[in-house]
């Protein structure tokens, strides 16, 4: 996963948990505001029924009971302050009720009467067909004891215009809010993981040739500085372990070389010495193969050690289809022993910029390889062109292929697809692991494609020489 997907997710996350949070604010800050107009609704009218009942019922009787209703609407007007107002008896006789109010908003004759203790208070809020009506109750006592139950209610259509109000400026503001705060976030983010990005992008550019090179640090003072250092320290031990592993190669090949080359030159002697027995004679031809193979091993390791090391002569611009035209003619003679034709279809003016040595080194380590493999009577074809800013080179075989589980690993080094045909044909593993190596160093790509029985395919892509570049 790279920084800009990890940003996404988290930026994603934190606008997934940002916008829960802020609806679930807005969810208890809606439900708060509506208990509080209600319960302020309620408690006005509750006191305006205790203010009737302790001044107007307190000193009615039930033959003065007119004079009451009388009282109520010349104080209160119900009617016209859009109020309900119901005053009954513990037996349930209406004593005084509102008409129908002015605005219309509700209708007082469907509003039912209250069940449970008469002599308790109550608050309720009663749904309409005009709207809901929230009513508060309390009991009273008239002057000759008689019980009453005063009622006084209003609708509840101003607190249900203010909380629609409330809901849309929730509606228009929290998506709002989401969006300004999860574009905040992402900036945020992304800034905190473009050093990641540039560590990323780093890391994946420094390979076992440019151990030299650091991770970028930034000095932040937190834990991708010193993960950054850590990483970078990380680096310079392994830069140091692999000197130290390449230096060793690159020592023992050139030692070995020596004493190699007095132990064939002896060996050819004594092989040629005609007073030792046949079977002598035998085995020291059998052990001067072998060493004629160790040698061929040093030799391709001190090559390695040398690719490893950055060695390589001066750089120059040359026709790469040439190189493998006179290339492939040399090699011929190798294959004619075999009885296998080799081909080569060039397309002239393919100009790359190298070591021709070592690039005419790639093209005869494929070659050969492709002879060893390929059954007599085949084909080997060698293949040059241009393919936009790329010089491709193919050299294909009808030879025996490679097992699928073996593509990977064919450039490896001392890997052998079969051990013991590779031991017999004289193969050390070692050459496809040089053309790797050759490859890198000119900034080309080589590439296998194969299926078993029916032959395989090496291609090589290098960049063209630019026009202005000139020779070295």
């Amino acid at each position: 996963m790279n920084a800009r997907s990890l940003s996404f997710r988290l930026v994603a996350w934190y606008a997934g948990v940002l916008t829960g949070v802020f609806v679930l604010l807005g969810l208890l800050t809606f439900l708060f505001l509506r208990h509080s107009l209600e319960a302020n609704l309620l408690d006005t009218q509750a006191r305006r029924a205790r203010q009737i009942a302790g001044t107007l019922v307190a000193q009615a009787r039930r033959e003065t009971e007119a004079t009451l209703r009388n009282q109520v609407e010349q104080l209160y007007s119900p009617e016209v302050n859009d109020r309900f107002i119901r005053i009954s008896r513990a037996d349930g006789h209406v004593v005084y009720a509102s008409g129908r109010p002015r605005s219309g908003l509700f209708e007082p004759a469907h509003v039912p009467a209250i069940s449970g203790d008469f002599l308790k208070g109550a608050a309720r809020k009663v749904p309409l067909a005009g709207g809901s009506l929230l009513i508060a109750a309390v009991p009273a006592t008239g002057g000759d004891g008689t019980l009453y139950r005063v009622e006084v209610g209003t609708s509840a259509a101003s607190a249900e215009d203010t909380l629609a109000q409330v809901l849309a400026m929730l509606a228009v503001g929290l998506p709002v809010a989401v969006a300004v705060a999860v574009a905040g976030g992402f900036i945020l983010v992304r800034q905190a993981l473009e050093p990641v990005e540039r560590m990323a992008v780093k890391a994946q550019e420094i390979t076992q040739h440019n151990l030299s090179e650091r991770l970028p640090v930034v000095h932040s003072g937190d834990e991708l500085e010193r993960l950054a250092i850590s990483l970078n320290h990380m680096i310079s031990r392994l830069e140091d372990a692999l000197r130290g592993s390449k230096q060793l190669v690159a020592d023992a090949s050139h030692e070995l070389r020596t004493p190699l080359t007095v132990m064939r030159g002896e060996l050819e002697g004594l092989a040629q010495d005609g007073r030792l027995a046949r079977e002598t004679r035998e085995a020291l031809g059998s052990v001067l193969e072998e060493v004629e193979r160790l040698a061929e091993i040093v030799e391709s390791l001190f090559s390695l050690s040398r690719l490893d090391a950055g060695e390589a002569d001066a750089w120059q611009r040359f026709d790469l289809a040439e190189l493998a035209a006179t290339t492939a003619e040399q090699m011929s003679l190798l294959a004619t022993d075999k009885n296998i034709r080799v081909q080569c279809e060039s397309m002239p003016g393919v100009t790359v910029r190298g070591d021709r040595a070592r690039l005419k080194q790639v093209i005869v380590n494929l070659l050969d390889n492709a002879i060893k493999y390929t059954p007599r009577g085949g084909q080997v074809t060698l293949r040059v062109r241009s393919d936009g800013a790329h010089a491709v080179l193919d050299v294909s075989d009808t030879g025996i292929g490679i097992p699928a589980e073996a593509l990977p690993h064919v450039f490896k080094r001392f890997f052998r697809v079969d051990e013991s045909r590779s031991r017999e044909q004289g193969g050390a593993g070692l050459g496809l692991s040089i053309v790797k190596s050759i490859c890198a160093a000119h900034g080309a790509e080589v590439e296998v494609l194969s299926t078993p029985g029916a032959g395989s395919t090496f291609r090589v892509r290098q960049p063209l020489a630019a026009e202005s570049a000139g020779p070295g």
